[in-house]
């Protein structure tokens, strides 16, 4: 049997799994029956379909089957874009991810493990066969691998902390002459998802109106809304009282974000960046702007790994 190789990094985030070239929420729905309406996938004698309702936050992913199945979803959806020859479906691939640098010590091996020595995975995607085998797999620190993807424009700075404002969580690290320094890292639960749950919670209880969470985007993003501009206060108000909240953390865990360079990272801090730029807690700030630089800069640790070896 021929099989083609195929290098798919993938960032699995609390709110989104992120591929080198799609996003897509961390949830799906599992099923006895082929769904009528977008993609699916059969998978063990089941189908499974992505959902817009994200999987409770997890510290472990690997606790159970439901963030493989995702990775199953991601490598299908870069083997439709990569895959140069469509007529073969029999892959071997080489699959780099990452956990937050709090976290890398204790898991980065269990992680590893988790998508290892499973042989040869075969699935349905969208009435399309697959045989997957993940022949390697590799861990490596977010944040750091994002910041690897902008190296030239950082690599003048002898510090600079990374702050990756994620779903549910915080996490931030600090990179001396461009290395780790995984002695300063921590992972906060104090991403968007908790700064959601909080607007949402008193607009409801003030106003008697159920916010979504893209209402709140757009809102934060200065969109035009049908809400009351009591309302669009309120969350202005929360978001700010968030952000300070969140920089004043920070500031309290040694870190002085107004010297060297701030490399802001991920979702939440793009949804935020007029709040962090503005705020005088800041100094010199960095948006990495593309929201699948993890992934990407996993790919660019891997292929130095493999060089190495």
């Amino acid at each position: 049997m021929t099989y083609q190789k195929l290098i798919v990094p993938i960032d699995h985030g609390n709110r989104n799994l992120k591929t080198e070239n799609h996003v897509f929420t961390s949830g799906i729905i599992e099923s006895d029956c082929r769904p009528v309406l977008g993609e699916y996938m059969y998978y063990n004698g089941r189908y499974y379909a992505l959902s817009d309702q994200r999987i409770p936050y997890m510290r472990d992913k690997s606790n159970d089957e439901r963030f493989f199945i995702l990775t199953l979803f991601g490598i299908a959806k870069e083997a439709e874009k990569q895959v140069l020859n469509q007529k073969e479906n029999s892959l071997q691939v080489g699959l780099p991810v990452g956990l937050p640098p709090k976290h890398y010590g204790a898991l980065h091996k269990k992680f590893q493990e988790y998508f290892m020595g499973r042989g040869m995975q075969e699935f349905t995607y969208n009435g399309r066969t697959y045989e997957v085998e993940i022949e390697d797999a590799a861990v490596f620190p977010q944040d750091y691998a994002a910041a690897m993807t902008i190296y030239p424009k950082i690599q003048g700075f002898n510090k600079l902390v990374t702050v990756d404002i994620g779903g549910f969580t915080l996490d931030y690290l600090l990179l001396r002459n461009g290395r780790p320094d995984l002695s300063v890292c921590d992972s906060l639960e104090k991403g968007v998802i908790t700064l959601y749950n909080k607007i949402i919670s008193r607009v409801n209880s003030e106003y008697d109106i159920l916010l979504e969470e893209v209402d709140i985007d757009s809102i934060i993003k200065g969109e035009r809304t049908d809400y009351d501009t009591s309302v669009v206060r309120m969350v202005g108000d929360m978001t700010q009282m968030y952000v300070d909240d969140l920089l004043g953390t920070l500031r309290e865990r040694g870190l002085d974000l107004k010297t060297g360079c701030v490399v802001f990272i991920g979702g939440g801090a793009l949804l935020l960046r007029k709040y962090l730029e503005n705020s005088e807690k800041t100094g010199k700030c960095v948006f990495i702007e593309d929201i699948c630089a993890n992934a990407k800069g996993y790919e660019l640790l891997y292929q130095v790994q493999k060089k190495g070896r």
